[in-house]
C-alpha cells in the first residue's frame, strides 16, 4: 500500500514531467510565450551559447525568440533519458536534450546537449528556478563535442 507522502511524490514528479512536455511542445510550434511559461521571475540559466549566465525570465524569454528566429522551417526538439527527483518543495531533473533544425543560413543543426531543470513549488506550482544546458568539451582542441549521440539501448 502506498503511503499519502509516495503518492505525493508520484503526482509531483508526474506534474513536473508534464511541465517539461508542454515545453518541448512549445518549442517545436516556436511558441515563445509557452516555452517560458513556467520559469520563475529570477530564473538563473546557464546556457550552451553567449554569456556564462542569464537572470530574470525576461532573459529566458529574449534567448527563446532569438533561438526561434536563428531556424527556417520546423524545430525537431526532445529530451530523452528523462530523470525527475521531487522534495516536498523542491525538485530537480535532468536529461538528453535535441534539436534538429535549418538554421536561417541554410546549414542544418542537429545537436545533443544535457539539460539539468531545478524546481521550487511557490503556492502549490512547480517553477524553474534554474536551468543549466552544457556540451561536453575535448580537452586536447578546446572545442565542443557537438557530435556526440546518445547510446542506444542495450535491449
Amino acid at each position: 500500500m502506498m503511503t499519502a507522502t509516495a503518492i505525493s511524490k508520484i503526482t509531483d514528479e508526474a506534474q513536473i514531467r508534464k511541465l517539461i512536455d508542454n515545453r518541448e511542445k512549445a518549442v517545436r510550434a516556436r511558441d515563445v510565450d509557452g516555452s517560458v511559461a513556467n520559469v520563475a521571475e529570477d530564473i538563473l540559466s546557464f546556457d550552451v551559447v553567449n554569456s556564462l549566465q542569464q537572470i530574470g525570465s525576461d532573459a529566458s524569454k529574449k534567448r527563446a525568440e532569438e533561438w526561434f528566429a536563428s531556424f527556417e522551417g520546423p524545430i525537431g526538439y526532445e529530451t530523452r533519458d528523462l530523470s525527475i527527483i521531487a522534495g516536498d518543495n523542491v525538485a530537480f531533473a535532468h536529461g538528453l536534450s535535441h534539436v534538429n533544425a535549418t538554421r536561417t543560413d541554410g546549414g542544418q543543426l542537429d545537436m545533443w546537449w544535457r539539460t539539468t531543470l531545478c524546481f521550487r513549488k511557490i503556492s502549490e506550482k512547480w517553477v524553474v528556478t534554474h536551468e543549466h544546458n552544457s556540451v561536453p568539451f575535448d580537452v586536447e582542441s578546446g572545442k565542443a563535442s557537438l557530435e556526440l549521440r546518445p547510446q542506444e539501448d542495450s535491449n
